[in-house]
């Protein structure tokens, strides 16, 4: 992992709802930083092989029941809930809200939330203070969930915030441009006047951190990169650094897609992202996509390759 900005907050106890990619990375930088840290994943197993291997205390959480543990919250100080509305809107509360009110040492609650509970903007660009319009079902149970969370607390010293995270990417688990290229499994879909903000699994870290140094009840945040862009352009830009072709576009009418991906492609807009500098004093690492693929791409020893140091110092010239 990159050195990355250390947090500007004494070290707690963090909880995180949902311990996958995203969870995962910024749990390890948090524990490397000092952080007590325990959280949860889906099954039994895969809970004991975490807590083994990454010296978490990690549990066994699917919604459909409370963490099995006596008390899975004493002296947390700080929760992320990363998991998306499934069969239950907000499974945390939905189990454990009485357990988290009466948690004493509970200061700050992060939840990770998604763009779609704007809606199509037809390429515009939304703030954090346009009220949600979405407009499709994935984005009215995101919009739900938020809420849940932001009155979830009331009368108390309990700071909630927002976080309406982009296109994910990063590096590991074929969650980057670079690797989908190398695997085959990279496509670009044509739908002209299509754009989207992404934003490097580690800046995510970095803003959340921020967060908890600079708390506000109810704050709502775009967690974006600077530049929105055609769904084409990482892709092209990772295989000029792989020195291959891109991929042949595939017209957006005639891919087959997910339902989830149709619904993601069904809406355009650019996200504003001053409140993340101008609150939260965040700088991101990777303001863009080139820098966060290049930075993949140097750490995955793509740099040897020839096609790579001249596409570098063609970006430079």
């Amino acid at each position: 992992m990159p050195d990355l900005p250390a947090p500007a907050i004494a070290p707690g106890h963090v909880f995180f709802f949902g311990l996958g990619y995203t969870a995962l990375r910024l749990a390890r930088r948090m524990r490397d930083s000092g952080w007590a840290v325990s959280g949860t994943v889906r099954s039994r197993d895969k809970a004991q092989a975490l807590s083994e291997a990454e010296g978490m205390t990690v549990h066994a959480f699917d919604g459909t029941a409370p963490i099995a543990a006596a008390d899975p919250f004493a002296g947390v100080t700080h929760l992320v809930d990363t998991v998306p509305p499934r069969e239950i809107l907000v499974p945390a509360l939905e189990r454990h809200a009485e357990d988290l009110r009466s948690c004493a040492t509970l200061r700050w609650v992060g939840y990770l939330s998604t763009p779609a509970v704007y809606g199509d903007r037809q390429g515009d660009v939304v703030t954090e203070d346009e009220a949600p319009t979405p407009g499709s079902r994935r984005g009215e149970l995101r919009a739900a969930a938020e809420r849940a969370w932001l009155d979830a607390f009331p009368g108390s010293d309990i700071a909630v915030q927002v976080f309406r995270v982009a296109g994910i990417y990063g590096p590991g688990e074929g969650r980057n441009a670079i690797e989908q290229l190398q695997s085959g499994k990279a496509r670009i879909i044509d739908k002209p006047g299509q754009v989207f903000n992404r934003i490097h699994v580690d800046d995510i870290g970095s803003i959340l951190l921020a967060s908890m140094a600079r708390p506000r009840d109810g704050g709502i945040y775009n967690v974006a990169d600077t530049e929105a862009c055609p769904p084409a352009d990482p892709i092209v830009f990772a295989a000029g650094l792989l020195g291959i072709d891109p991929p042949t576009p595939i017209p957006f009418d005639s891919a087959e897609l997910s339902e989830m991906a149709r619904s993601f492609y069904s809406e355009c807009k650019r996200l504003d992202t001053a409140r993340l500098t101008d609150e939260l004093g965040v700088e991101l690492t990777y303001p863009t996509y080139r820098e966060g693929l290049r930075a993949i791409a140097l750490e995955a020893g793509v740099s040897s390759c020839r096609q790579f140091r001249s596409t570098e110092n063609r970006i430079r010239s």
